[in-house]
């Protein structure tokens, strides 16, 4: 009796010597607690990109300083503790601004050239407003512009019929072609002679015509002097087309439990050429390379895979998120890819928006309820929708789920977007160190979730949620509508 009631008693020593051993699974809310002290005292997104601003600048595609940001980005990866970093390689015709003088009335106006213009053109011609450069514009007078330059305006101009929706201007561009202009003359929207560049190509290949932005004071002089007299314009210009090879740069970590379902997250690395593009796509971009550095730095290690990429070639027509998916296909792989998070100019997150059809409604508020305990700069506001021109575009067109944040920056910065006032000194620290932490704590949500708030959307769901959220003529007019004419 003496001996089994000391083996009993050694069993009860054993019992809770072993449970003292065991460490206690740590709740949501006490990882996000260590994700947010983390971020507080070491996030590095600010500094990495003041650094790269400054010894890099501008980040073009295809450029010397485009290869420089992604050795930049890639080396960043490996110091933070991946082991599994990779370039994604592609070789694409991609365009280069060079020349280009603008006469309007007679009189030199400042002019910025919209890529994908030809390499070499000079056209003269009458001048015609066509308003915001939408459909109904040129249907209302089909031959206004045959032979004649359009002139548009970026954004919808006040007086326009309720739930006007506006497009890009790659398909104000392309709308213009198809009634016979022979150039455009964008408007931007910013005051004070800002000029906008980007792409004015629907596909990234050349267009046809030449393609201008003026600055607001200058387009608006002109909108005047076309109500009463007939007004010609001379545009010359040079550009550069050429093969050149970019890189995606992709970091990996390999899900616990779930390796083979991958949560991608990115931002576009690259930017446009007139000024160092902080803001276009500096603060997405390297706030994804900071999120990487704090799943590293708190040692998370999510049920799935996650991988952070640096997209190049956005700014071009989405060239390095459409090889990636093309890859994908090809290899079969697209289906183990069950979300793909976006920042795109995006920061100081105050809610979560998640794209396609939630099978769980409710999983993003509760995960946003647990980031709002954290901290209430983070609202908690929710939406589900959807727009184009940006990295997660080919990823939803394969119903791919998306999500990204909503973002509460100051507004006045998006005016210096793809202009050249595009610089470091409009970036808000604040604001990135809190893309960091409430962005980390979405992703790691999300990648250690039980079970996933939506699946991949099937061919006839994708191309729903396309028609609610308004995208079935700038996707027809681009032609990557791919559910036919019906």
């Amino acid at each position: 009796m003496k001996r089994l009631l000391n083996n009993y008693l050694l069993l009860l020593v054993g019992l809770f010597l072993f449970s003292c051993g065991q460490k206690k699974e740590e709740t949501l809310s006490e990882t996000f607690q260590r994700i947010n002290d983390e971020v507080l005292q070491n996030s590095k997104a600010y500094a990495t990109l003041g650094e790269a601003t400054s010894t890099i600048g501008h980040r073009l595609t295809g450029s010397e300083n485009g290869h420089k940001a992604e050795e930049y980005t890639y080396n960043k990866f490996k110091e933070y503790g991946f082991d599994d970093v990779k370039y994604l390689e592609f070789e694409v015709k991609a365009w280069s601004r060079g020349e280009i003088a603008v006469e309007i009335d007679g009189a030199t106006v400042p002019a910025v050239t919209l890529a994908h213009s030809p390499v070499e053109s000079e056209v003269s011609g009458q001048l015609v407003d066509m308003g915001n450069g939408l459909e109904a514009d040129y249907s209302a007078k089909p031959n206004a512009v045959k032979d004649k330059i359009a002139v548009v305006y970026i954004g919808l101009l006040d007086g326009g019929p309720d739930g006007l929706h506006n497009l890009h201007r790659s398909e104000k561009t392309a709308i213009a072609i198809k009634y016979g202009a022979k150039g455009i003359v964008i408007i931007n929207q910013v005051p004070n002679g800002v000029l906008l560049t980007g792409t004015a190509s629907v596909t990234g290949e050349l267009i046809p015509i030449p393609a201008v932005c003026i600055g607001k004071e200058n387009g608006m002089e002109l909108k005047e002097k076309l109500k009463t007299k007939s007004v010609s314009a001379h545009i010359k210009m040079t550009n550069h087309s050429n093969l050149i090879k970019a890189r995606d740069v992709v970091a990996t970590l390999k899900g616990s439990e779930l390796p083979e379902e991958r949560i991608v997250i990115g931002g576009h690395l690259d930017s446009w050429d007139l000024a160092t593009g902080a803001i276009d796509n500096g603060i997405g971009s390297f706030s994804v390379l900071d999120i990487a550095r704090t799943f590293k730095a708190n040692n998370l290690k999510p049920k799935r895979t996650v991988q952070f990429v640096m997209f190049m070639g956005e700014e071009q027509g989405l060239l390095g998120s459409r090889y990636m998916v093309e890859q994908e296909i090809k290899n079969g792989t697209i289906e183990s890819i069950k979300y793909m998070m976006n920042l795109d100019m995006a920061g100081n997150p105050i809610g979560i928006n998640a794209g396609g059809k939630l099978d769980d409604p409710n999983f993003f508020t509760a995960l946003g309820a647990e980031i709002n305990k954290i901290d209430t700069i983070f609202q908690n506001k929710s939406s589900n929708r959807s727009g184009l021109h940006s990295d997660h575009q080919p990823f939803m067109l394969e119903g791919v789920p998306i999500v990204g944040v909503i973002s509460n920056l100051d507004r006045s910065i998006y005016g210096c977007y793809h202009s050249d006032c595009d610089d470091f000194n409009l970036v808000n620290e604040a604001h990135m160190v809190n893309t960091v932490r409430f962005g980390t704590m979405i992703l790691y949500g999300l990648a250690n979730a039980e079970t996933l708030p939506a699946k991949k959307m099937d061919s006839e769901t994708t191309k729903q949620f396309m028609i609610d959220n308004n995208l079935r003529e700038p996707l027809t007019i681009a032609g990557d509508w791919k559910w036919g004419d019906e």
